[in-house]
């Protein structure tokens, strides 16, 4: 029987508040930097002491002709491609899979400061796909480009159909790309009404006092491949619906739980958990309560990446699959923030640790969709 060909990462991308690199992303962890500031120090907003997180170079996102978010985009797509040392042919023959919770709203629902108009592109502008079609036109991607906007689950799941992609034979590499800017007004209203925004700026997501998300910009991207060996791996994929709430994890539906056991069947016991971790209280009591039914001896270690990042929504959640990937090359796991709540019998290491085996990474959105993503060096 032929030996089904690993799925490699090649080169990866990263843009947030803690930096431009991914490399200045792990320095910032590293070193338990805070990425968060008033929200009234960026614009004007009915609670200006939101703690929130945003790119700090605003000329990166500011441009003629794209949105500010397939600048985002285009940052860290790259970065990724060069980092995989892809040219011309390799692009040409790549797919990209283009993951996004909010699209192009940062510069369309409101003016984007100093950002001229451009009549043609006025359309394109409002589409979910301008960052994608921006990619494949910059990078001179030929392949096919999909867009996934699953919520907050959006850069997990781009990576996974990445990786379908990959073990069907429709290509032999791909450019996974994410991005989100939900730092507009109208999308920090709908926020506060549905009422997921920190209240009080506690930023302790499994913590008896949790109120809410420190929302964040944030882009990621990974170019990936088939290949024999090296680097680290994207090892599986699953996804599934509770179809119980518009808006909370329901672990009613027992769906997050089923998701974890089958991962466990197809892929084994992992390491260690990054969870979606969000710090809204109900997010708290539901991923906790699924942990503890999926492992009630709490083997796996913890690793909580929001309360250095923020939530980058859609893509936050590739952009923490990102800062894993690069911990593991090195066969590390990221420190947990310190001072920050455990859930009872699980390890959350404070301290950078060795990893010999597969982690999750676990991503949930609105409506009620989860993913996780299976990786191992």
């Amino acid at each position: 029987m032929e030996k089904r060909q690993q799925i490699l990462i090649r080169g990866m991308g990263a843009l947030s508040a803690m930096g431009e690199t991914v490399e200045e992303h792990r320095r910032a962890i590293d070193e338990g930097k805070c990425a968060f500031q008033p929200i009234g120090e960026l614009m004007e907003f009915s609670r200006s002491d939101l703690p929130a997180a945003w790119i700090a170079d605003r000329g990166l996102l500011r441009h003629r002709k794209w949105s500010p978010t397939t600048m985002a985009a285009l940052h860290v797509a790259r970065q990724a491609v060069a980092k995989a040392g892809w040219g011309a042919a390799e692009c040409e023959d790549a797919v990209l899979l283009f993951g996004t919770s909010r699209g192009g709203a940062a510069g369309w629902l409101e003016p984007w400061p100093e950002r001229r108009g451009f009549p043609l592109m006025a359309a394109s502008n409002a589409m979910h796909g301008e960052g994608a079609a921006a990619v494949s036109i910059e990078l001179g991607i030929r392949g096919a480009y999909q867009v996934i906007s699953t919520g907050c689950s959006a850069g997990v799941d781009a990576l996974g159909m990445s990786m379908l992609h990959l073990q069907a034979g429709l290509a032999k590499r791909a450019l996974v790309v994410a991005a989100d800017l939900p730092l507009v007004g109208a999308l920090l209203r709908s926020y506060e009404a549905t009422g997921i925004l920190s209240k009080d700026g506690t930023n302790d997501p499994y913590g008896a006092g949790t109120t809410g998300i420190f929302p964040a910009e944030a882009a990621a991207a990974m170019a990936i491949e088939c290949g024999d060996s090296g680097d680290v791996k994207v090892c599986g994929y699953l996804a599934n619906s509770d179809a119980a709430d518009p808006l909370g994890l329901s672990f009613a539906s027992g769906q997050l739980v089923a998701l974890m056991q089958k991962a466990r069947q197809m892929y084994g016991e992992p390491v260690a958990i990054c969870p979606h971790a969000t710090g809204t209280f109900s997010h708290a009591v539901a991923e906790s309560s699924c942990l503890k039914s999926v492992f009630p001896e709490g083997t796996p270690s913890l690793h909580l990446l929001k309360p250095y990042l923020g939530h980058g929504i859609g893509a936050g959640s590739l952009l923490e699959t990102v800062i894993l990937a690069e911990y593991l090359k090195n066969k590390q796991l990221p420190p947990n923030r310190r001072n920050i709540s455990q859930i009872a019998g699980f390890p959350m290491p404070v301290d950078r640790i060795e990893c010999h085996g597969s982690i999750w990474k676990i991503a949930a959105s609105l409506g009620g969709h989860n993913s996780l993503v299976v990786l191992e060096y």
